[in-house]
């Protein structure tokens, strides 16, 4: 596969896990709403590192290591990485007893919109800042 093609398969499935966050947050699955959010600001930042380092992402799912070693990091803005630090624990904590009862507790239908609405606010941005890297 070409770079782009690489770029292109991120980009779709980020777009395809925003769908499904979408499906969560209507049928009130606060849990998997910011699982699938995470997911999808993920693939998106994978996206980015494919197309600006020309090469694999890493094997990792820390958003905020993630948007550092794609070169992200320095261009966000303090809310969008606040953002970052808000979500990242949605990904493996959440599939732990231990997390997963505490992160559940504080997710309703108001954060959820909230933090699905940021996505994809967030998601839109790295699009814009990966088709400006030529």
């Amino acid at each position: 596969m070409t770079t782009e093609e690489k770029v292109g398969y991120w980009i779709k499935i980020s777009d395809s896990d925003l769908k499904i966050a979408g499906t969560m947050l209507e049928n009130h699955y606060h849990l998997y709403t910011g699982f699938m959010c995470h997911q999808v600001i993920e693939k998106i930042f994978k996206a980015g590192y494919e197309k600006l380092k020309n090469d694999t992402p890493p094997y990792i799912h820390k958003l905020s290591s993630i948007a550092e070693q794609a070169g992200f990091i320095d261009k966000l803005t303090e809310a969008q990485l606040n953002f970052i630090f808000k979500i990242e624990p949605l990904n493996i904590e959440a599939r732990y007893p231990s997390y997963k009862n505490l992160i559940a507790s504080q997710l309703d239908d108001n954060e959820c919109k909230n933090i699905f609405e940021q996505t994809k606010a967030l998601q839109q941005w790295v699009k814009t800042e990966i088709l400006l890297t030529k």
